[in-house]
């Protein structure tokens, strides 16, 4: 296949939701129908033992939530899918950020019941910022559910985008009768015994006053369905594909994911209407992706995938060019050349080696603490992909080491699982001590978890009472250095060793600024 042939059957996404909506679940189904698995798991089950395929960490086993991205990627009828299941808990929103960078296209998932949640806005913000294509799906439908018109009136409004039903649901809750595909008139009818495997059956009918529709679903859904297909119609745009493409429009898909109900037509949809790979911005020119010579940059780094091999992965995303196992590539910020002996594909934490990649693939690379997030490596020419953020953290406390004899041990977990980007590390100007700042107080927990089973270290948290650290420059050297005698109190610098302002309340933020006008103020790292 030439490249152009293999950019154009590439679709790389992400699903994303507010916690609980139901996205591992989806995910998983996804991975069902596409035949990558046999068997769904369950996010949360005592009766099942297998747990869903995305969620392999230990900790997210017990918790029954999503704590870091996985990569999951299968062919599906001659394409190949790229699926990044996100953590949806708003205290890990800075993996889901970073991912967001390295998708082409997004599936939001959004609990019937519920509605749009205030997770789910502030993902779609993201997808707005970067024009991100946005399909719909609404979740949970097996359960009673608000009415589907004001759910699309809910999600056009909150999300602020317009929105196209492909699919309607028939009835909700205890009397849910499945999804009528308005996109390939079908109708799905499932029975909820054959949620664990992808065998279903789907009736077709085209013509919806055929007496076959009573016949399948009984009268009175039937003549509810012909008022709601009829009432979708004249209310609602043909789909434009060209206004999804630029993110905005959004289709809607109903289903329940736990019970493959509209899994099927989600995803035939999607493959038919969502992007190929896309252009990605650097600092100096746009790369297109199907330019002849391989560019990339990493958007996570994962340590432990393999308890058992202390292994860290650097997930790279290609974004032209074709990444060749043993070639040279240059990494750019350190200016060495470097050649991957074992680059791999993804199926959660399975992986297995690859000779060839192309644009819109993730490979993860074995990294032996050289890489950084948002490094470029390239075939010799000096590019930096740009909008690959890192958050200012809100929430801070000391780290101290519980056991004298574990120091290396826990010194080593700190470094590692900083270079994740889970948090941030910053070192006390006043006293040395080391102090952790992440976006939420959930990761501190996560942290402390994953020093102890994967590390062997054992740490304790102590309070700081730290308002806002920024990241601060200035062209004039005098009143730099004036600026961090008189805060010195305040400064610390982070693991790159630049100079890090640690105000304790917003009234001292907002007077430093006031009094040092030279000195620029950053919140985000990337500067």
């Amino acid at each position: 296949m030439t490249l152009q042939e293999e950019i154009a059957r590439r679709r790389t996404f992400a699903v994303i939701a507010h916690p609980d909506a139901g996205k591992t679940t989806l995910t998983e189904k996804l991975l069902l129908f596409g035949g990558a698995i046999h068997v769904a798991g369950a996010v949360k089950s005592n009766k099942i033992k297998k747990g869903a395929t995305s969620d392999f960490m230990e900790i997210e086993r017990q918790r029954g939530i999503s704590v870091a991205t996985s990569v999951m990627g299968f062919e599906y009828k001659g394409d190949k899918i790229n699926i990044l299941d996100t953590p949806g808990h708003e205290d890990f929103a800075e993996d889901t950020y970073r991912t967001l960078t390295a998708v082409d296209s997004v599936i939001i998932v959004i609990d019937g019941a519920k509605g749009v949640e205030s997770q789910t806005r502030k993902l779609m913000e993201v997808c707005r910022m970067r024009s991100t294509p946005v399909i719909v799906f609404i979740n949970k439908l097996d359960r009673p559910s608000k009415d589907p018109f004001d759910l699309l009136d809910e999600v056009e409004r909150e999300l602020r985008i317009r929105v196209r039903p492909l699919a309607f649901p028939i009835s909700n809750g205890p009397t849910f009768k499945g999804v009528y595909n308005l996109y390939e008139k079908n109708l799905s009818l499932f029975t909820s015994d054959e949620k664990l495997t992808a065998s279903a059956s789907t009736a077709e009918i085209a013509d919806l006053a055929s007496d076959a529709l009573d016949a399948q679903i009984g009268e009175q859904f039937a003549a509810q369905l012909r008022s709601d297909v009829e009432l979708v119609e004249g209310v609602y745009d043909p789909f434009e594909r060209d206004a999804y493409l630029r993110g905005e429009l959004a289709p809607v898909f109903f289903g329940s994911a736990v019970n493959n109900f509209g899994v099927r037509e989600l995803l035939e949809c999607f493959v038919r209407i969502a992007p190929s790979p896309r252009p990605a911005p650097t600092e100096t020119r746009t790369v297109e992706p199907s330019e002849p010579k391989m560019t990339g940059f990493v958007f996570k780094i994962h340590a432990n995938m393999d308890p058992n091999h202390r292994d860290r992965i650097a997930f790279l995303k290609i974004c032209s060019g074709t990444f060749e196992r043993n070639k040279n590539y240059l990494h750019v910020r350190s200016g060495k050349q470097m050649k991957f002996s074992s680059p791999t594909a993804f199926m959660a934490e399975k992986k297995s080696v690859i000779d060839l990649a192309y644009p819109g693939d993730i490979v993860g690379l074995h990294d032996t603490g050289n890489f950084k997030i948002g490094d470029t490596f390239t075939e010799g020419e000096k590019l930096k992909f740009t909008g690959i953020p890192s958050f200012a953290p809100e929430q801070f406390r000391y780290i101290e080491n519980a056991d004298p004899l574990k120091f290396k041990q826990l010194a080593k977990g700190i470094d590692q699982l900083m270079d994740e980007g889970v948090a941030q590390l910053f070192t006390s100007s006043l006293n040395g001590r080391k102090i952790i700042g992440t976006v939420g107080a959930l990761q501190f927990e996560v942290i402390q978890y994953r020093l102890e089973h994967e590390y062997n270290a054992a740490c304790r948290w102590e309070p700081i009472s730290i308002y806002k650290a920024c990241w601060i420059e200035s062209d004039d050297a005098a009143q730099l250095a004036d600026f961090k005698r008189r805060k010195h109190t305040n400064m610390a610098v982070d693991k790159h060793g630049r100079d890090v302002f640690l105000a304790d309340t917003s009234y001292g933020l907002a007077l430093a600024q006031e009094n040092f006008k030279k000195i620029r103020f950053h919140f985000t790292s990337e500067f």
